[in-house]
C-alpha cells in the first residue's frame, strides 16, 4: 500500500491547474478556467477546471475527477503510475514497497519488447536477414534512417523468437500476453510474425509497445500488427509520434504506413505519423492536437485513401485543429511522389494542400456535371449546407463568394441559403434541447449506464450531502450519524462512507485524495456532483434540508414497505381463509 500520508503530500504539492495546463490550453472565466476537452473532440470549449476545488469536469462527455485521475486518463496510465509520474513532477519518490503486481508486469513486458526489438534487429543485418535487408534498400532506405526507425526483420521460423526470449528469462506467458506469438488449437505456440521486416511501434515516453510487420512476397496479410495488449492500444498510439512531437516544422503529417512515414523523415521532413493498422480514430485526432495546431493529410491517391481522409477530417476539425488535404500528384502514394520528384517538389506540394473546406467543396463538386442546371442547382444548394457548417461570418462570406463563381449562382441567393440550413440546424438543435429539459429525472441520472437512481428525490439530496462534505468538512457534524446503508443509492452511500473515512482519520477531502479508493465512475460522478453550483454561506441550512429529505424519503419507502407486507399477509389469510 502506497502510505496515506505520502498520497496527500503528492496531490497537495500537485495543482490541478499547472498539470491540466500541460495539456489544455484554459481560459479564465468566472471563478473557472475553460479549455476543448482532451477526452472528446469539441468546437466550444465545454471542459473547465476549478482550482479552489481541485477538480475537472466536461460537461460535454462527462468525464471528471481530480489531479490523479486527469492523468490516468490523459496519459493511458494505471494508477500507480500516474502517481509517480505526478511525484517525479513534484521532485518526489515514491515509496519503494509499491512496486505493485500491475506495474511489475507492464515493466516486464516492456522490456521484452525491448529485446523482441534488439533481437529482430539484429536479424536484419544477419545472413538470416538478407532477404529484409534487400528490400529495404530497394525501397532507398539508408542504413542510418533504418537504425534511427529500429527496423528489423523476423526469421521465417516458428520458434526462433521464442527461443531467444528464452534465453533472456522471458517465458512463454509473457510472450502471449505481450502478442509475440500465437497459440494454436492444440496449445502450442509459435511466433507470430515470420518473415517479416520488423518496424517496432513507440510510445511517446521512448518504449517499444508493439510491433507492426511487413511480409516478404505475396504472402497475407500484407501488414501484420501486434494485437492489443496490457501495454499497446492500437486506437490510443500513432507510429513515429514520438518523433514528430518534436518537430519545428509546425505541423503534422498524417500518412497511411510506415513506409511513407519513413521515407519522409528520410528526405528531411521530420514530422509525418501514421496509424496502426486502423482508421484514424477520435482519440488519435485528441493526441495530435497536444502537438501541434495543424495537420495535413496525405493519405494515397486511391478510393480507399480518399474515403479515410474523408472519415479522419471531421476528427481533426473537432479537436480545433486546422485541418488540410494534400493530393498527390503524378504518384499514388508519398514515397513514390519523393522518389520521382524529390523533396523540394514535395514541400511545394505541402503547401498547395487544400484546406479542409475547399478539399470538402471539391469532393462534392466531382459528384455532379455542371453542365446540367439540374445537377448544378443540387451542387450550390449542398455546397451551402456544407459552409453553412462554418462559425465564422467571415468564412462563410468567403466560401460563399467561390462557390458562387463555381456554380454561377449570385453570391446574395447562396448567402441566403447558408443562412436558412443554420436557422434549420439551430431550431432542430432548440427542439431536441427542449425535449431534454420535459424529462427532468432523467436530467439528473449518472452518465455511466450501470449506475441508476431508483430515487431520483433522495439521491438529489444524497449529492448535495457529498457536495457540502467536500466544500465544508465541518458540516459532517451534521450527519455523520448516518450509515450509507440510509441512502437511497448504493453508489453514493459508498462514497460517503469514504468521504466519512477520511474524515475520521483527519485527511483532506478533495478528489485527487479519493482516486485509489473509488473506481473511475465513481471519482467521475463525484465531479459532475462537486461541479454543480451552491451558496456555502447557507451550508448549514442546505445541509439539514436535504437530510430532511433524505429521511423523509426514507419514511415513505418504509411506509410503502410495510404496506405491501400488510396487503401480502391478508391476502395470504385470505386464500387460507377460503380453503
Amino acid at each position: 500500500m502506497i502510505p496515506s500520508a505520502f498520497i496527500d503530500e503528492l496531490v497537495a504539492r500537485s495543482d490541478i491547474l499547472d498539470v491540466v495546463s500541460d495539456y489544455v490550453r484554459l481560459t479564465p472565466k468566472g471563478g473557472s478556467y475553460w479549455g476543448l476537452c482532451p477526452f472528446h473532440g469539441e468546437k466550444t470549449p465545454s471542459f473547465h477546471v476549478r482550482p479552489d476545488r481541485q477538480s475537472y469536469h466536461c460537461f460535454g462527455c462527462g468525464k471528471g475527477g481530480g489531479v490523479v485521475s486527469f492523468v490516468m486518463e490523459v496519459e493511458n496510465l494505471p494508477y500507480v503510475d500516474a502517481l509517480r509520474l505526478l511525484a517525479k513532477r513534484a521532485g518526489m519518490e515514491l515509496p519503494e514497497n509499491t512496486d505493485y503486481r500491475g506495474r511489475r508486469k507492464r515493466s516486464r513486458l516492456l522490456e521484452l519488447n525491448k529485446e523482441a526489438a534488439r533481437y529482430f534487429h539484429s536479424q536484419l543485418h544477419s545472413p538470416v536477414g538478407r532477404e529484409g535487408l534487400a528490400y529495404l534498400q530497394r525501397r532507398g532506405l539508408s542504413r542510418g534512417i533504418m537504425t534511427r526507425f529500429g527496423l528489423g526483420f523476423a526469421p521465417n521460423s516458428w520458434d526462433s523468437l521464442i527461443q531467444a526470449m528464452g534465453q533472456k528469462g522471458y517465458d512463454k506467458a509473457e510472450l502471449l500476453e505481450a502478442g509475440l506469438v500465437v497459440n494454436n488449437q492444440k496449445g502450442r505456440i509459435y511466433d507470430r510474425f515470420r518473415g517479416r521486416v520488423m518496424f517496432p511501434i513507440i510510445d511517446l515516453r521512448g518504449d517499444v509497445i508493439g510491433f507492426g510487420g511487413r511480409v516478404m512476397g505475396d504472402g497475407e496479410p500484407k501488414y501484420l500488427n501486434s494485437p492489443e495488449s496490457p501495454v499497446f492500444s492500437k486506437s490510443r498510439n500513432l507510429f513515429a509520434l514520438n518523433l514528430a512531437k518534436n518537430t519545428k516544422l509546425g505541423r503534422i503529417i498524417l500518412t497511411e504506413g510506415y513506409m511513407d512515414t519513413i521515407s519522409l523523415y528520410q528526405a528531411g521532413f521530420d514530422c509525418a505519423v501514421a496509424s496502426l493498422g486502423t482508421a484514424l480514430t477520435a482519440d488519435h485526432a485528441k493526441l495530435l492536437s497536444r502537438f501541434t495546431k495543424e495537420a495535413i493529410i496525405c493519405y494515397d491517391a486511391d478510393s480507399a485513401g480518399i474515403q479515410a481522409a474523408n472519415r479522419a477530417i471531421p476528427l481533426l476539425e473537432r479537436t480545433g485543429l486546422k485541418v488540410r488535404v494534400l493530393r498527390v500528384h503524378g504518384a499514388k502514394d508519398p514515397d513514390e511522389f519523393l522518389k520521382k520528384y524529390g523533396p523540394d517538389a514535395f514541400a511545394k506540394l505541402l503547401d498547395q494542400s487544400e484546406n479542409y473546406m475547399e478539399y470538402n467543396l471539391r469532393q462534392l463538386q466531382d459528384k455532379y456535371d455542371l453542365n446540367d442546371p439540374v445537377q448544378k442547382a443540387e451542387f450550390a444548394r449542398e455546397g451551402a449546407e456544407v459552409i453553412s457548417r462554418l462559425d465564422s461570418p467571415v468564412e462563410r462570406e468567403v466560401y460563399a463568394g467561390q462557390l458562387a463563381q463555381t456554380t454561377g449562382v449570385g453570391k446574395d441567393a447562396l448567402l441566403q441559403e447558408i443562412k436558412r440550413c443554420r436557422s434549420r440546424r439551430f431550431y432542430k438543435a432548440k427542439k431536441q434541447q427542449e425535449r431534454r429539459n420535459l424529462t427532468p429525472v432523467n436530467q439528473i441520472q449518472p452518465k455511466a449506464r450501470q449506475m441508476r437512481y431508483d430515487n431520483p428525490r433522495s439521491a438529489r439530496a444524497e449529492e448535495g450531502i457529498l457536495r457540502l462534505l467536500l466544500l465544508d468538512s465541518s458540516l459532517a457534524s451534521q450527519v455523520q450519524d448516518l450509515a450509507p446503508s440510509a441512502f437511497s443509492s448504493p453508489v453514493l452511500g459508498k462514497i460517503y462512507d469514504v468521504l466519512l473515512d477520511h474524515l475520521r482519520q483527519g485527511r483532506p477531502l478533495q478528489l485527487g485524495n479519493l482516486e485509489g479508493e473509488l473506481s473511475g465512475e465513481q471519482i467521475r460522478l463525484l465531479a459532475g456532483i462537486l461541479g454543480q453550483p451552491v451558496a456555502l454561506e447557507n451550508g448549514a441550512a442546505a445541509m439539514a434540508d436535504y437530510r430532511a429529505v433524505l429521511e423523509s424519503e426514507q419514511m415513505k419507502q418504509q411506509t410503502t414497505t410495510d404496506e405491501a407486507v400488510l396487503l401480502a399477509a391478508r391476502e395470504n389469510y385470505r386464500k387460507k381463509k377460503s380453503i
